[in-house]
């Protein structure tokens, strides 16, 4: 058996993680970890059923996996793979692997998550817009659930500004839930990628969405809460998401509005209040410091015989990207210069700089910036 079919075998064994990682781990590798035979599995914790799933895998759930597998942009990526991004591995319960839809390479960019309410006012759906669309102009992905409400104001605003979008669902990548983002669901996979630990075929059940959280705030540096209830999956991601060391924000509202109590009670509990998205971004601008030499070097790309770098057409009417693209030079400039030539606040232009450098026409030469050669 080869690895992509042991990988499958072990994914589609379900039941608890903790066997089958600890089985990995042990092994070395999947192939190694179906082939160690029953003895090994039950010696590592698997269950009965999951010891079953191994030994006989059920064809019909293989040949179905593999039909989804064989579309064009459709992957199955093992935790350790070069295209899964580290923020995974650090989580206590990350997945054996995930199956995605669109560009994986896309999960590396910065993220920002953004959840809140399933039924949120025309307020709260306009204030997922606006930081969602700002986030994406300062190069930051914005991860969601797909869920009604604001995780999908938050996947459209993104799209809809250009930007990139990670939708996390919890449903096997082949469905939709709820159905009526079918069509939102396919953008996304077109435009940015959705990913899913659960594989083809697998339907809504209640306890895969609170499981599905802990991805969405896994893959952010901060998870901003838009309007959610005293009890909500927003709020679990939110608690999920500084459990795992991450920066959690709280849109503040009205106190007559039942869905902004989740919201005020995170900021009660420390989480920071935000008003808006350049908050946001300050509070992140030593955290993607931290992060920007990992993805430079999974980003990095020979430049000979390229194009000359040139401004996108997207920002070419944004007066701040117009400033800084004219006050970036050929020889590398440091922050403070750049800062001083354009006006702006140093969390604006890191964050500017960031998606230059993912647009490819930007490059950084020991912490100083450049037009792409």
């Amino acid at each position: 058996m080869d690895h992509d079919d042991a990988l499958l075998t072990l994914v589609l064994a379900g039941g608890p993680l903790a066997p089958r990682r600890a089985l990995l781990a042990a092994t070395g590798s999947a192939a190694a970890a179906v082939a160690a035979g029953s003895a090994a599995w039950k010696a590592h914790g698997c269950t009965p059923p999951q010891c079953a799933a191994l030994g006989r895998p059920d064809p019909a759930r293989q040949a179905r996996a593999r039909q989804w597998l064989a579309a064009p942009d459709r992957h199955l990526l093992p935790l350790h793979a070069p295209a899964t991004p580290p923020v995974l591995r650090t989580l206590p319960e990350a997945p054996l692997a995930l199956f995605a839809a669109g560009d994986p390479v896309l999960t590396w960019q910065p993220a920002v998550a953004v959840v809140g309410s399933r039924s949120p006012t025309p307020t709260g759906r306009a204030l997922a817009a606006r930081f969602s669309a700002h986030f994406a102009r300062a190069g930051l992905a914005v991860v969601s659930g797909l869920a009604a409400g604001i995780d999908a104001a938050a996947h459209a605003a993104t799209l809809d500004a250009g930007g990139t979008t990670v939708a996390v669902i919890g449903t096997g990548p082949d469905q939709a839930y709820p159905a009526g983002h079918r069509t939102l669901q396919a953008r996304i996979a077109h435009q940015g990628v959705v990913l899913s630990e659960y594989p083809p075929g697998t339907p809504a059940r209640p306890g895969q969405f609170p499981a599905r959280n802990r991805l969405v705030a896994g893959l952010a540096l901060a998870t901003v809460v838009i309007e959610a209830a005293h009890r909500s999956g927003a709020l679990i991601t939110a608690r999920l998401a500084a459990e795992a060391g991450r920066e959690v924000c709280a849109v503040p509202g009205s106190v007559l509005n039942p869905r902004s109590q989740g919201c005020h009670r995170l900021i009660r509990e420390g989480a920071a209040l935000v008003e808006g998205p350049d908050e946001v971004l300050a509070l992140l601008a030593p955290v993607l410091a931290h992060h920007l030499p990992a993805l430079r070097k999974q980003l990095a790309a020979p430049t000979e015989q390229a194009a000359p770098a040139t401004l996108p057409a997207g920002w070419a009417d944004n007066p701040h990207y117009q400033c800084l693209w004219r006050a970036l030079d050929h020889d590398p400039t440091g922050m403070d210069s750049l800062i001083a030539r354009c006006g702006l606040t140093a969390p604006e232009v890191s964050s500017m700089l960031l998606a230059m450098e993912l647009a490819g026409i930007v490059v950084s030469v020991h912490g100083r910036y450049c037009r792409r050669p």
